[in-house]
């Protein structure tokens, strides 16, 4: 049976239950304050009427089906009434199911149990479409950055066939710098998927002590380009995995490193612990940055017109990596331009309790 016969059924249950009741009631008190006297009365003051008792029998069995009749139709308007909202919930839903996730349930009137739902899977289509087109951005966006690494190796290769005397030296160079590429990209590319998917193992970890590592491994290349990395802050514990977490902050301090001033710059990597959660802060100096513009570097393989053909300007994910790690581990990241210049990030996650060692 449907929904709506089920309320129709146990509605005209209910009147027909209370009617009955009712009349057992009525047919009770004629039994208790009906005498055999006062029918005996009854009987010789209105000869051509039968008892009461017997009279009412049938108007009693009238009355209980007319309240069967009545309720059966009552409960059926009135559950088509309470079930119009759930009709056009599922409507919406059956859009969804074959893929327009445009159309919104917008149901109006008074907030119930059914706006509430109502809202709640408008919400849920909201955030699903805009998954969607940032799926099909992505997709989009790498294949146009796996392509252009073949499409160079490509083109490096038609010149070496038809020219036999050029210098193999500085094609396999060019071959071996555009193969890296390739690699690091689908490398970022893995390791983003594996981020969405959260599939890796909880450890206790300190955050402070990932800093520490990141920026020792980076130094060299700071140094390289006249840059100072200075490292300060609490103990920072949290749960998570090291791994993910040390890709993290490396490719913080690394994008801090690469856009950076050409010379005499810097770079601060801070970790707070708060009651709750633990931060780790890292600033670069740098060239003025645009609050749109921030805005949009954690979109992937978005760089800004001025980071595109940098050395080390890696392949346009790491900042998308880095927020995927954050929400894998149930964090958050805020990038903030500095009034001097450069930029600030901020990854906070869940704190743990101190590790015990036991």
């Amino acid at each position: 049976m449907s929904v709506r016969l089920k309320l129709a059924l146990s509605y005209a249950g209910f009147v027909t239950l209370a009617g009955s009741l009712v009349l057992a009631a009525v047919l009770v008190f004629l039994r208790c304050y009906l005498s055999d006297g006062v029918l005996f009365t009854f009987s010789r003051l209105v000869p051509n009427r039968p008892d009461p008792l017997h009279a009412f029998a049938p108007v009693a069995a009238a009355v209980f089906a007319f309240l069967l009749v009545f309720g059966v139709a009552g409960g059926w308007l009135l559950a088509s009434r309470m079930l119009t909202p759930l009709t056009r919930i599922t409507d919406a839903t059956r859009r969804a199911a074959n893929g327009s996730l445009s159309h919104r349930i917008q149901l109006e009137g008074r907030k119930d149990e059914f706006r509430e739902l109502a809202d709640a899977f408008d919400t849920m289509l909201l955030r699903l479409e805009a998954h969607v087109a940032e799926q099909q951005r992505f997709a989009a966006n790498s294949s146009h950055e796996l392509r252009t690494p073949l499409a160079i190796t490509q083109t490096l290769l038609d010149v070496a066939r038809n020219d036999p005397n050029r210098d193999t030296g500085e094609l396999v160079d060019r071959l071996h710098a555009v193969n890296t590429r390739a690699i690091d990209l689908t490398e970022a590319l893995l390791l983003l998927s594996r981020a969405d998917r959260r599939s890796y193992t909880r450890e206790h970890v300190d955050l402070s002590l990932i800093a520490e590592e990141a920026a020792e491994t980076l130094l060299p290349l700071a140094e390289k380009r006249g840059l100072t990395i200075e490292t300060s802050g609490d103990i920072t514990p949290t749960n998570g995995s090291h791994a993910l977490l040390l890709q993290m902050t490396t490719n913080l301090v690394h994008n801090a490193i690469v856009h950076n001033l050409p010379e005499q710059g810097t770079v601060w990597v801070t970790t707070t612990v708060h009651p709750e959660t633990v931060v780790l802060t890292v600033e670069n100096t740098g060239e003025k940055l645009a609050p749109q513009l921030v805005s949009t570097l954690v979109e992937p393989f978005q760089r800004g017109n001025e980071r595109i053909h940098a050395d080390h300007a890696g392949v346009g994910l790491g900042l998308a990596i880095v927020k995927s790690i954050a929400q894998a581990h149930d964090g958050a990241l805020a990038l903030t331009p500095r009034p001097a210049g450069g930029l600030r990030v901020t990854v906070q996650l869940p704190a743990a309790p101190p590790h015990t060692g036991r």
